[in-house]
């Protein structure tokens, strides 16, 4: 084996924008993040649902579209059993 080939695995500190410091080793002495557990809105409960250009509403109408439609398909194929 080689000698001295690995990197030194010290303390680190890794630190959001936010403020939160996290304690661990690595590496690197220092690591810098834009976001954390402690403010990611998933995390935190803020999460809110964002409807970009009224997708949820197009796939809404398209759904009952279909739903009329087959339930149009299975009316009329009632209709040609009976007759």
């Amino acid at each position: 084996m080689k000698a001295d080939i690995h990197p030194k695995y010290l303390e680190s500190e890794i630190r959001c924008a936010c403020g939160n410091v996290i304690h661990t080793r690595s590496t690197r002495p220092s690591i810098i993040v834009g976001i954390c557990n402690a403010c990611h809105p998933f995390y935190t409960g803020q999460q809110k649902f964002v409807d970009t250009a009224g997708r949820v509403d197009k796939f809404q109408q398209r759904m009952a579209k279909t739903q009329a439609a087959q339930e149009a398909a299975a009316a009329s194929a009632t209709k040609k059993k009976k007759k």
